[in-house]
Formats: C-alpha cells, sequence, structure tokens
C-alpha cells in the first residue's frame, strides 16, 4: 500500500476565498522535526451538551453500578455506543439552586451549567455569572485551531428580557460565558455554521452584478476542486479515500442545508446549490444539521472546544413526530401523572437518539489508530434533575469518548451526595492540558474517571 507524502496539520484546501481544514491524514502522522511532531498529534476536544427540563430520573438511571451491561430506557439509542459511555450519578449543581433568590431555577440551571456560579438575579442590563469551562479551556487550547471554541444550539440566544422569574433570558438561553458579563451568543443557523467553517465568500453585493451571484450559487467542491485533485495526487491509498469520503460528507450536507431551507430558485442541478435563507422547519432536521456542524468542525479540528443547547432552558416545544402533543416544559411538571411522566420519557430519549448519532460520526472519523470520538470528551445532561421537583443534586449527567485514553467508560459511577459536577469539570479541564487545580467550587478531580 502506498504511503502519504509529509503533509502538515495546517494543510488546507484553498480557492476564490474558500479555505477546507482538512481531517486527519496518515501522512500528517510522520514528524520530522520537534514542531512537526507537536503538530501531527492528534488533538484531545471537549463538548458539552444541554437538554432542558431535567430527566424522568427513573428511565434515566442504569439499576446497578459497575459495568453497563444494560441501559435505561431513555439511554438505549445509545446501546452502540454503550462501551463509549459513563454514567455519572449523584453530581450536584449548587449554583442553580435558589440560596435566597427565590424561583428562577431554569435559568440558573443554564447558567450555572457550565460556570457552577449563581448567577445575579435581574433582567436589566446588570447580569452577573461566572466564566464557563469551555471558555476556560479555550483560553489555554483556542489558539491552536482556527475558532478557539464554537457555541451552537436550535433556539436563538437572547440579550435581554423577562424570561424566568425576574431573571433576563440571557441566562436562559446563553450557556457559555467568556467573563462575568459575557456570555458568548450561539449560531442556530446551519448555512451561517458552515460558510464559517469553510470561508465561503459573502453574499454577494447587487451591484457586482451576476458573476458574484453565480460564485455564491456552486458548490464549495467546485471552488477548491483544482487544489483537491493536485493533494489527491500526493497521498497514499488510504488517505485518497478518506480524503474522498470527507469531500463527499461536505457535499452532502450541503444539500440538505439546501433543500432543508427555503430556496428563492425552483430549478437546480446537482452542480448548484442555491444560498438558503432561514433555518429548517423541522426540529429533527435542525438538530440533525447543527450536530453534523458540530462533528465536522471536530473531525477538521476547526475547534476542540464546543458548546451545545438542544433548546433553550424551560422550552415548551411539543414534539409531534414522536407523538407527543403537549409541551416539554408542560409535561415536566407532571405531578407524578404516569402518562406525563411517560411523555417526558419519550421526549428524554429522542434527544438521547440525535446524541447517538453524533457519537456515530465521530466514532467513524479515523485518526491514526483511534477515532475523533476516542480522543474527545463529550458532556451531556441537564442542570435540573427531575423537571417536577426543579432539583439541581443527582443530576442527570453522561460522559462520552475516551478522553483520549485516560477515561475507563462502559460504566455507571454513583458519587456521594453533593458531589460537585464542577469537580467533572475540573477534571476534564486537566486532562485538556489546562494548569488549574481548581474550577468555580470544585472540591477537587473526580474521581474513578480513568
Amino acid at each position: 500500500m502506498s504511503r502519504s507524502k509529509r503533509i502538515t496539520r495546517r494543510t488546507a484546501l484553498r480557492g476564490l476565498g474558500v479555505t477546507m481544514a482538512l481531517p486527519w491524514l496518515e501522512g500528517m502522522s510522520r514528524p520530522e522535526s520537534a514542531r512537526a511532531e507537536a503538530e501531527s498529534k492528534a488533538p484531545r476536544r471537549m463538548a458539552m451538551f444541554f437538554v432542558p427540563n431535567g430527566m424522568h430520573m427513573p428511565d434515566w438511571t442504569p439499576q446497578a453500578e459497575g459495568p453497563l451491561d444494560a441501559l435505561p430506557p431513555i439511554l438505549e439509542p445509545l446501546e452502540a455506543h454503550r462501551s463509549d459511555l459513563l454514567v455519572l450519578s449523584g453530581l450536584t449543581l449548587n449554583g442553580a439552586r435558589a440560596l435566597g433568590d427565590g424561583p428562577g431555577d431554569h435559568a440558573r440551571c443554564v447558567a450555572a451549567f457550565l460556570t457552577g456560579a449563581h448567577p445575579r438575579k435581574t433582567n436589566g442590563k446588570d447580569i452577573r455569572n461566572g466564566i464557563s469551562v469551555d471558555q476556560v479551556a479555550a483560553k489555554t487550547v483556542g489558539q491552536l485551531t482556527r475558532f478557539p471554541s464554537l457555541e451552537l444550539g436550535c433556539e436563538p440566544s437572547a440579550q435581554s428580557g423577562n424570561c424566568d422569574s425576574g431573571y433576563s433570558c440571557v441566562y436562559t438561553s446563553n450557556a457559555s460565558w467568556r467573563t462575568p458579563t459575557s456570555p458568548m451568543a450561539k449560531e442556530t443557523n446551519p448555512r451561517a455554521v458552515f460558510d464559517r467553517l469553510f470561508g465561503r465568500p459573502p453574499a454577494p453585493d447587487i451591484a457586482q452584478g451576476g458573476l458574484q451571484h453565480d460564485r455564491l450559487e456552486k458548490s464549495l467542491l467546485d471552488f477548491v476542486a483544482e487544489d483537491a485533485r493536485d493533494l489527491r495526487g500526493k497521498l497514499g491509498t488510504t488517505d485518497r479515500r478518506k480524503l474522498d469520503e470527507y469531500l463527499y460528507a461536505v457535499r452532502q450536507i450541503e444539500r440538505r442545508i439546501s433543500t432543508g431551507e427555503k430556496v428563492t430558485q425552483s430549478a437546480e442541478i446537482e452542480s448548484k446549490f442555491p444560498r438558503p435563507e432561514g433555518v429548517p422547519k423541522e426540529y429533527a432536521q435542525h438538530l440533525s444539521l447543527m450536530l453534523d456542524m458540530a462533528a465536522l468542525a471536530f473531525w477538521t479540528d476547526a475547534t476542540r472546544i464546543l458548546t451545545f443547547m438542544f433548546t433553550n432552558a424551560g422550552s415548551n416545544r411539543s414534539y409531534p413526530e414522536i407523538d407527543v402533543r403537549a409541551g416539554h416544559h408542560t409535561l415536566s411538571h407532571h405531578g407524578n401523572d404516569p402518562a406525563k411522566q411517560a411523555d417526558i420519557s419519550k421526549i428524554n430519549r429522542y434527544h438521547a437518539s440525535f446524541l447517538a448519532k453524533f457519537l456515530d460520526r465521530l466514532g467513524s472519523f479515523q485518526e491514526g489508530d483511534t477515532t475523533v470520538l476516542d480522543r474527545s470528551m463529550i458532556v451531556y445532561g441537564s442542570g435540573i434533575g427531575d423537571g417536577n421537583r426543579h432539583n439541581h443534586n443527582d443530576l442527570p449527567i453522561l460522559l462520552a469518548g475516551g478522553g483520549d485514553g485516560t477515561i475507563k467508560s462502559g460504566r455507571h459511577v454513583r458519587y456521594e451526595e453533593n458531589t460537585p459536577l464542577t469537580d467533572l469539570y475540573l477534571s476534564m479541564l486537566q486532562r485538556m492540558g489546562v494548569a488549574t487545580g481548581s474550577f468555580s467550587d470544585s472540591k477537587g478531580e473526580l474521581s474513578d474517571l480513568g
């Protein structure tokens, strides 16, 4: 089998304002100098996924501690990744508790989810929270990628308004915080994320006429075709196959973006993809596309730090596609009604099915003798335990991925009551190379991860 010529980790496909980062290729793993060796090392990554309104905990929590011999109903869609999962019970988010501030658990559960902080209760301009774990990591590893971090979701971030019992909408719709007063607004449009990742030319200037407009109708791959052909001739058999898979995946996402949103032209040919407006109307299609953007960002090393909100806090979205007609938040106040609890469990399971597809994608991306999933740490969960109780202890927290061999997965671990969730974040920061002995209200590194 032929081997690739030496190429650097920074190699990209370029053409007419477009820059396409490449996935990990074998030709990047044969260093010829100390600097090349540093660049050739496959990166560790961390992602934080927030889902709203807590969980139906009886259907979330495994029956026994130790090996995950069987998954509970909500996590069953993740069966193919059972050996990649750590279910962590007993963790607490003290900053989300009232602490004398009265109601507002949904706002606090997002504001504190990645910061561990107790947000100032206000719906004015005097917001104050903490710095989130993703942004702490980004300060150390962010300079190694084009984007220090990515913040994504399916519902827009707000910058003002009263959303939860006197708490600003800023708290309910932003999980990532660069400073205590500066949230990182998330992107919700898959086309906008795609353009950011690949540097697609900006929107046409009408004064420039048809030439610019024609450029924008082309597939991204049309811009880099010549560079791709040149690179392909330098690659070995395995890397050529990987490059072809990558280009095919990008093309398929382009098609899904273009057909999933409103387009302004009726006639389409394969090599042209009209620029869409807005986002897909169907939640499943929207969520799937956004998660594919997240996977693509990790695969190409566009970023190593990601936050993702399935919806904003307290979301009352209904899910008719799984025959749940009542709103999610309304159902979460189930009052121990078995029918409502069953619907909550269906929503929780539905969300988990999308996480499964994301893990499928990362697990299919090879990096040397391992995968992107094996090198990642992915937190999935909520800042509320049971939605009816609005409790912030014994949270539903899942850790997926191998952390580059530092995490022993395939288990259910239960910690002592009130063990800070931030202990997990401290453990992740240390694995990301952040030199720190504490984070927020952490008491120390979380035990029994590796």
